[in-house]
């Protein structure tokens, strides 16, 4: 186990360094290596290139690909506690509306309010849509006194939808230019990523990423059912709400800065599962690195596929996903 993770970690860091490199103007690995160095320690490597690929390399894609790594990990570690505490296989970080809170928040953002905070506004009132949406989720869920994880469910879909029309009742009576920009955004997307936003997401990635690591037998014992979790000394319902509360944390401060991107909270987790089987204490730090160099590879292909236009991330992870899914599901019925 521990050798697994230090494999996947220098995976990680080797694909995030060729990510840095790869898209409409290729720059050499040495290059940014160098910038890379450069930037970090000053005066230690001897400045060789221009002006021009050092702003591409870490003012432009650097930041790009420390936040697709960490969107990745978050939703693949959302992905697979909602699994457990839902004993849901088709739970996902959009399972309780978190997703079409910050979509609402970014289209209110984006077509109506303006950018009143300047750039951060539409992180902001994207964070405070899914914040928003959770809430309303466990209110509704107190006021009908929901008690199972499936209940809770249904009250994540039916906020789901009623936002997602809100949203969509927002476009439509918006201004069309700016209509198309949030559209763009609710696709998905990392071009937007600057090094001072990378803080917020990172800092909640670490800290509800290591509460969860921590949980891992719980997690164990809510995938037995409520009763078998009880019978071990863990009051499951609420347990399962602390989890849905860390979970819309991390998924909207994930989705705030990165749009609505499908498939990876539910597709990473069950890939992981099928190689190293249902024990969280293997599952959850692999999906997080899983989810973190996946994410990675597939923003690179989403800036290669099209130049000079990225393709919107969302839809790849869609493509990807979808076709692998149905590869594993596939290899489980013939095996």
């Amino acid at each position: 186990m521990p050798a697994l993770i230090s494999g996947l970690a220098v995976l990680l860091a080797a694909t995030m360094v060729l990510a840095v490199g790869v898209g409409p103007v290729a720059i050499p690995l040495e290059t940014v290596w160098g910038v890379i160095a450069h930037k970090l320690m000053p005066g230690s490597v001897e400045v060789v290139w221009s002006n021009g690929r050092e702003n591409i390399v870490w003012d432009v894609r650097a930041p790009r690909v420390v936040l697709g790594a960490a969107v990745g990990a978050s939703l693949a570690l959302v992905g697979a506690a909602l699994q457990s505490v839902t004993r849901n296989p088709l739970a996902d970080p959009h399972l309780l509306g978190v997703s079409s809170g910050a979509a609402f928040g970014a289209i209110m953002a984006l077509i109506h309010a303006g950018m009143v905070f300047g750039a951060i506004t539409v992180p902001l009132f994207a964070f405070a849509g899914a914040l928003g949406a959770t809430a309303l989720v466990l209110a509704i869920a107190n006021l009908a006194r929901a008690q199972s994880a499936g209940q809770l469910i249904l009250a994540g879909v039916a906020v789901s939808f009623v936002i997602t029309a809100a949203g969509n009742l927002l476009i439509f009576i918006g201004d069309p230019k700016a209509a198309h920009v949030a559209i763009f955004w609710m696709l998905g997307g990392l071009g937007l990523a600057q090094w001072s936003h990378l803080p917020y997401p990172l800092v909640v990635l670490v800290l509800g990423g290591t509460w969860l690591m921590t949980q891992t037998r719980s997690l164990n014992a809510m995938t037995l059912g409520d009763e078998s979790a009880t019978a071990l000394g863990i009051p499951a319902r609420r347990f399962r709400l602390v989890i849905f509360v860390v979970c819309a944390l991390l998924t909207g401060c994930a989705v705030a800065y990165s749009g609505v991107i499908a498939f990876v909270g539910l597709m990473i987790p069950h890939i992981v599962r099928f190689f190293v089987g249902g024990d969280y204490r293997r599952v959850l730090p692999l999906s997080g690195l899983v989810g973190a160099i996946f994410l990675v590879a597939a923003d690179m292909a989403a800036r290669t596929v099209m130049p000079p236009q990225d393709m919107p991330l969302g839809i790849l992870t869609g493509l990807i996903g979808g076709v692998a899914f149905v590869v594993l599901m596939r290899r489980r019925a013939t095996n």
